[in-house]
């Protein structure tokens, strides 16, 4: 039996972002993702939804997701980087990894990845 019917999948921020999370730890030259003030505020606000409904948060800290009103997703990443890397060449690579792993994961197009560098750190001896 065959039926015309559609439905609407569609996945929610915080999925979107702990999927992106995971991708820019993933990129070479990533050593980790840093909340920052922002982040961490809004990090503690899911965390505590999710712990309320005895979900397990998967980690997205240092990853904000907006989605507008035509929905259009952008994702802003903020990192720290290795030094060993040039920052133009790792910060491209997180914007790429992002969209592609985002894409794969959930089908959802992001159609802006905004990545931060908030720190670089030297090269380990």
């Amino acid at each position: 039996m065959t039926t015309d019917a559609f439905s609407e999948v569609r996945v929610e921020a915080p999925v979107v972002a702990a999927v992106a999370a995971q991708a820019a730890c993933a990129t070479p030259g990533v050593i980790r993702l840093e909340p920052g003030v922002r982040g961490l505020v809004s990090s503690l606000v899911r965390v505590g939804k999710q712990r309320l409904t005895s979900a397990d948060p998967a980690p997205s800290e240092g990853v904000r997701v907006r989605r507008s009103a035509s929905g259009a997703l952008s994702v802003q990443v903020d990192v720290v980087i290795s030094a060993d890397r040039p920052a133009s060449v790792v910060g491209h690579a997180v914007q790429q990894e992002v969209s592609r792993v985002v894409f794969e994961q959930t089908g959802q197009m992001v159609d802006e990845v905004s990545v931060t560098i908030l720190d670089i750190e030297p090269e380990q001896q």
